[in-house]
């Protein structure tokens, strides 16, 4: 059975505002003026007289993705009435903070591949890619301090070092066969929903908005990143390279405990138990026993529940925003929780 055949037996409780399939057009129509302003912004502050530093920095940010996490925090300002120009910096500011992950995971992670791309470690090494995340960190701080609001720089330095924190549990956790549901969802929401929920909550404080709004938006960003991660830890059993970036399975080969496997161990006999510990905990892996995986998770029904859950959080964040007035940046960001779990099908 294929994951978007799986899909169709999940009851889904958020869909498009738009009653079509879901995608990411309404939310970049509506930013991309602001978003060309943050484009622009990036290109300006990844500038460095060491050039090893912009041609490195370039291949990441040039290498694709949809700039999610600053289009949420654009969207988000808007949708609370922010009228002047502090987003834009603030969102280049999200973006190099998540450059700067995506920089160190991979090193850690030892990836070839980055959105289809070679990862910038393997062109330029670990070192190089070490430190060059590290001056993307620093330009992220520098455009904080320059907004002036310890607030802000509070929500993105506090975000900065759960990011750090939540790499750190995932590292513990992998090849760990005992990891249960709660560790994994403790690892997703300091390593990837929290800097989605930073990137919601600032666009209310910059427009200076009632906590509640702000509370309202982190809770959005916060269930999204959850859900968005569920999708991309189930996509890696299923995905072909072109549409992942990456080569499909390796999760699988590097032994972390993502929810499909978490679900499938909990639910493994102990012929089953043997194979995750030999395949996960000693990464003792054989031509077949990715397939073999999968067809694991398939029966104990582990990826239909993982996405059973990706849909709940999805649904969780679409709610989040019910407070808000109705408009084109309400519906917009509600389409963006019904496009996290669209991207399987």
């Amino acid at each position: 059975m294929k994951i978007s055949e799986v899909c169709l037996s999940v009851a889904v409780d958020v869909v498009s505002p738009y009653g079509r399939k879901a995608s990411l057009d309404p939310l970049m129509l509506l930013v991309s003026d602001d978003l060309q302003g943050v484009n622009q912004l990036i290109l300006e502050r990844m500038q460095s007289p060491v050039a090893l530093i912009p041609e490195l920095a370039g291949h990441v940010i040039a290498a694709g993705g949809k700039r999610l996490r600053p289009m949420l925090t654009l969207a988000s300002a808007r949708l609370c009435g922010h009228a002047q120009r502090r987003h834009i910096a603030l969102a280049a500011c999200v973006e190099f903070i998540h450059t700067a992950t995506l920089l160190h995971d991979d090193v850690v992670d030892d990836s070839e591949l980055r959105r289809g791309h070679a990862s910038a470690n393997t062109v330029w090494g670990n070192k190089a890619s070490v430190l060059v995340g590290d001056f993307l960190f620093s330009r992220a701080f520098e455009l904080m301090v320059e907004d002036g609001s310890i607030e802000v720089l509070a929500i993105l330095s506090r975000a900065s070092s759960i990011i750090a924190e939540g790499e750190v549990m995932q590292l513990m956790t992998t090849g760990d066969t005992t990891t249960t549901e709660a560790q994994y969802y403790a690892v997703i929401r300091a390593k990837t929903a929290q800097l989605f929920a930073a990137a919601c909550r600032i666009g209310a404080v910059i427009a200076g908005r009632p906590p509640a709004e702000a509370e309202a938006l982190d809770g959005y960003g916060l269930n999204l990143g959850i859900a968005f991660q569920i999708v991309d830890d189930i996509l890696d059993y299923s995905a072909e390279q072109a549409r992942l970036g990456k080569t499909i399975g390796d999760d699988f080969r590097e032994g972390k405990m993502t929810l499909p496997v978490v679900l499938a161990v909990e639910r493994a006999d102990a012929a089953d138990r043997e194979f995750w510990r030999r395949t996960l905990e000693t990464l003792d892996q054989q031509p077949g026993d990715f397939e073999a995986a999968i067809e694991r998770m398939q029966r104990t029904g582990a990826l239909a529940d993982a996405m059973a859950r990706a849909h709940h959080y999805a649904g969780e964040a679409a709610r989040a925003l019910d407070g808000f007035r109705d408009g084109a940046e309400k519906s917009a960001l509600k389409e963006v929780a019904a496009y996290c779990v669209e991207r399987v099908s």
